[in-house]
Parts: C-alpha cells; structure tokens; sequence
C-alpha cells in the first residue's frame, strides 16, 4: 500500500464535481451513513465497548485537550474572535501528532499521512478558525484507521457516542478559549456556525423517541433534562449559552 502527504485538492468547482464521483467521495459518506445507522434510537449513556485502540484514541483526545490547558490565551482584547495563541497550540498538536500514532499499532510509513487529517482535525492555523471542513477531516482520520484495520464495524456505536462526543467537547472548549472564527458560516441558514455531524448523528439518536419533537429544541426544561443524553440538544444547549456569553 502507497502513503501520500495529503494536501488540498478541490479548489474549484470542477474539482469537486471530480471528488463526487471519486471511490474516496464513495468510501467518506457511506462511512458517515454507516455510523449514523448504528446510533439510531441509542443514548449517550448506553453501555458501549471500548477496544483498546479505543481508550488510546481516547487518551490522545485527552492529551490534545491538555495542549489547551498549557497554552492559554493570551490578552487580545482588539480583536473579538481569533486569540494568536491558538497558534501555539496548533504547533503543538502538528509536532506531536506522529508521536500520538505511534500508540495506535499502525504501519509506520502510514502515519505520516494520517497525521495530516487528525491536524488539520482542530481547525485553521493561519486563520484562527475552525468549521464542518476540519470536522470532516476527524471523520476521515477515523476512516483511515477503519481502512488499516485498527478499528471496525464493531465499533461504530462507541466510535460516536464516546470518540466523536469527546471530539466535540474538546472542540466545543477550543472554540471558547481561543473564540475560534467560524470557518464558511451559514449565518441564519446553519443552527451551529462550527458544526454539522452532531446535528445528524444526534437526530439518528433521536428517531422513535415518544416525546420529543422538532419543536422541543424551543423547551428549555427538555434541552436541560435530554442535552445529556442526546448530541442533537447538548449542540442546542451549547447554542443557547452562547446567547448570554460577554464577549470583549
């Protein structure tokens, strides 16, 4: 098997109309189909099965929060969203995602390419940002694990009820600390400026369920008692404190 440096290849409307009809394009969302049909109807809480390549991947997300922790912001109070440390912290990722893979029992020459799609994973380092492009290059880092053999269809439900949840949260704090810029917003159009998947993902989680509905998102008793269980309404919860956020 050949490894390649990923770098970016859509940059035009052909080239993505080239991407879509690609066995790549095929593989990625028949991954993402795949992991939303083994959440459907499943809570947050439920029991799952944690491999010990998954605990690893656990861990590395722990460590990667710790970056965060280490590097705080520091004053930047012209500018409203993009505190420069996040810089910092991007390097720190970027210098240590090699040695992160050396933990998971992939082949050696694979980790080079895969460490590209888990740092490009915490967002822009030249535009302090973060949005649905770098979540989907999670997704594809968990894919090339899936291609590698290191994880599989046994791990789906914990793949998003505990990987991508503790994915989420780490970003959801990186966003916060740093005030990451909202890569490609929707504005109106788009419930979360930064996020896509937990809305798809969180909706499998919510199909049969007897009480809530699309319009429960507006009951604040129901975010406040489900949010736990159900990645659909931690997003909306997280949406709504940021209403009441003092940004300077």
């Amino acid at each position: 098997m050949n490894f390649v440096i990923p770098k970016r290849e859509i940059l035009t409307k052909e080239d993505l109309e080239k991407f879509k009809e690609s066995q790549a394009y095929s593989d990625f969302f028949s991954f993402i189909e795949r992991l939303n049909e083994s959440v459907k109807g499943q809570k947050l809480s439920t029991e799952c099965v944690l491999s010990p390549i998954l605990v690893k991947i656990l861990e590395i997300l722990d460590t990667v929060n710790n970056y965060r922790i280490k590097l705080p912001p520091v004053n930047n109070e012209k500018s409203r969203f993009g505190n420069p440390a996040f810089r910092d912290f991007y390097d720190q990722v970027a210098n240590k995602a090699e040695e992160l893979h050396k933990n998971l029992s992939i082949p050696k020459e694979s980790i080079p390419e895969i460490s590209r799609y888990f740092i490009e994973s915490w967002g822009n380092r030249t535009r302090i940002d973060y949005g649905t492009g770098h979540e989907a290059n999670f997704i594809a880092w968990l894919l090339c694990l899936e291609k590698l053999g290191i994880i599989g269809s046994n791990d789906y439900i914990s793949l998003v009820l505990r990987i991508f949840k503790n994915y989420l949260e780490v970003m959801r704090n990186l966003q916060l600390n740093y005030w990451l810029e909202p890569a490609g917003s929707q504005g109106v159009w788009g419930l979360d400026d930064y996020h896509f998947l937990p809305f798809l993902f969180g909706s499998a989680q919510l199909i049969g369920h007897k009480y809530i509905r699309p319009k429960s998102i507006h009951n604040k008793d129901v975010i406040e008692e489900y949010s736990k269980e159900y990645l659909y309404l931690a997003c909306i919860q997280f949406i709504n404190s940021l209403e009441f956020t003092d940004v300077k």
